[in-house]
């Protein structure tokens, strides 16, 4: 099967890859980037646990074509971290223990991630909705929203 050359902008490095048409954006970015922080759950776009922002948007990768992506600019849970520093919501999810697991944390940070790029103020409501298209088995939900509750009064201070 023919390759095909895309360009992507991933955490602010570039890269130019050729992939097979039917290779998924998450496939490419764990295998090509070994960049594995986000995850394949479902594969049917049902979890969240592959979320990725990829020009602004929250998209379920693993239902993403990587050459759909050529040329986006794309954020992986690896790019939040900066100098060093966990990002306020990576931060707030291990200090309010919405990690349990950690299986879901990368989608659900990624979520999160996007609702406060939108919204940096969201109420609780805001917040579930927010989050409504990521599973996890382990916390119940309730710490998950506090710690992005948290995170969104720390990146308003």
């Amino acid at each position: 099967m023919s390759k095909h050359p895309i360009r992507l902008t991933v955490n602010g490095g570039q890269y130019e890859l050729a992939v097979e048409p039917h290779r998924t954006l998450l496939d490419v970015v764990r295998e090509e980037l070994r960049l594995t922080g986000s995850k394949e759950g479902c594969g049917t776009g049902d979890c969240g646990a592959c979320s990725m922002i990829v020009d602004g948007r929250l998209v379920t990768s693993c239902l993403m074509l990587a050459v759909e992506a050529d040329g986006s600019d794309i954020q992986t849970i690896e790019g939040l971290a900066c100098d060093g520093r966990l990002h306020p919501l990576q931060q707030a999810f291990i200090d309010y223990g919405a990690v349990q697991c950690g299986f879901c944390t990368p989608g659900m940070i990624m979520a999160a991630k996007a609702l406060l790029d939108s919204d940096p103020h969201p109420s609780f409501e805001e917040v579930q909705r927010g989050l409504a298209g990521n599973l996890c088995r382990c916390t119940g939900y309730t710490k998950i929203i506090e710690a992005v509750m948290v995170a969104a009064r720390q990146e308003a201070l």
